[in-house]
């Protein structure tokens, strides 16, 4: 197994300065010149002469007339910035947003907080649900419950996130005004401890049933498909033809078969938290990674976003290693020492 992690290692390294160049690429593609964008807020305190002059002075600093491929090494952290210093990527510095007028892990690391905490509670609920659920319309495949599940799975994965959105609003914050429809907090509290997390877990409720809700048809229906091929297997029909206890045969044999076809898309899911979720953060006002990056784009600020980009490809390349290594976890018959 060490051989095998040890080369997927090295292709994610390959992978990873491959994707950052073309990423880097990309992003200087776009029409926008960051020494003029840096120059906005003073450019009427200056003469046009002081501007121009400011203006080759700034492009000077930041580089702007280099080569693309040397100032991706200086961005990377492979090269030496102007002055004579290693600063990049690879050394820890994600960049300076120039919209909010500071380093980029601080303007990360408040949305991130929020981000993990609504997703890992939203995906916990859902797994707790979808898991028991698939199996139970698996084991008792085409009775009325299942039909009914079946029914409710397919509107419920049709409908878009922002559609169930709007109808959780107007029915849970509108009609029976239970939850509040905006925020993270109440506005001006000073709560700590546990009073805290009480006040940031009511204004999340809704959120975080919107995100349930709308996950359940699509995980319950490959829970359900993946028990039913597992329940088919010749092996199943003979722990029953032997006498055991239909309990084991279910929850030992079957569903750990079931488990590796499905286990990808767990462990993605769960991964997923630290992408944010754009359609949620955007509608319910939440200060968090979906929004910060949506903002990023909108306001001209591409160090921001493309630091956002590389993060979001680093946990996507560690997630496929941990999603192949957990098959031979979960199935010792799938070999991964090659």
């Amino acid at each position: 197994m060490t051989k095998y992690v040890l080369k997927r290692l090295g292709y994610m390294v390959v992978v990873f300065f491959t994707v950052s160049f073309l990423m880097y690429c990309l992003y200087n593609l776009i029409p926008q010149d960051p020494a003029r964008l840096e120059l906005e807020g003073i450019k009427t305190t200056l003469k046009p002469a002081e501007y121009e002059a400011r203006y080759k002075e700034l492009r000077e600093e930041m580089g702007l007339d280099d080569p693309i491929v040397v100032r991706y090494a200086r961005w990377m952290g492979l090269a030496k910035d102007r002055k004579g210093n290693l600063n990049g990527l690879l050394e820890g510095y994600f960049g300076y947003s120039r919209y909010f007028k500071k380093d980029i892990v601080e303007v990360v690391k408040e949305p991130a907080k929020n981000t993990i905490f609504i997703n890992i509670f939203a995906t916990i609920l859902a797994l707790g649900i979808t898991i028991p659920l698939g199996i139970y319309c698996a084991v008792h495949k085409g009775g009325k419950f299942d039909n009914f599940t079946q029914v409710l799975t397919i509107v419920g994965y049709s409908i878009p996130t922002y559609i169930i959105a709007l109808l959780f609003i107007y029915i849970f914050a509108v009609l029976l005004r239970w939850f509040p429809v905006s925020g993270i907090g109440t506005p001006g509290a000073t709560y700590t401890g546990l009073k805290y997390y009480v006040d940031k877990l009511y204004y999340l409720c809704l959120p975080l049933m919107v995100m349930t809700f709308g996950s359940l048809g699509g995980m319950t229906r490959y829970v359900r498909a993946a028990m039913i091929d597992a329940l088919s297997m010749d092996h199943i029909k003979t722990a029953r033809a032997k006498g055991v206890h239909e309990k084991t045969v279910i929850y030992s044999h079957a569903w750990r078969n079931a488990l590796l076809p499905i286990i990808g898309i767990v462990i993605g899911w769960f991964l997923g938290i630290f992408s944010g979720s754009l359609i949620i953060e955007n509608t319910f006002g939440l200060n968090g990674m979906g929004s910060l990056y949506i903002k990023a784009l909108n306001n001209h600020d591409y160090d921001l976003a493309l630091a956002m980009q590389m993060f979001y490809t680093v946990v996507s390349l560690v997630g496929a290693l941990i999603t192949d290594l957990s098959y031979g976890f979960v199935d010792p018959r799938v070999r991964i020492d090659k």
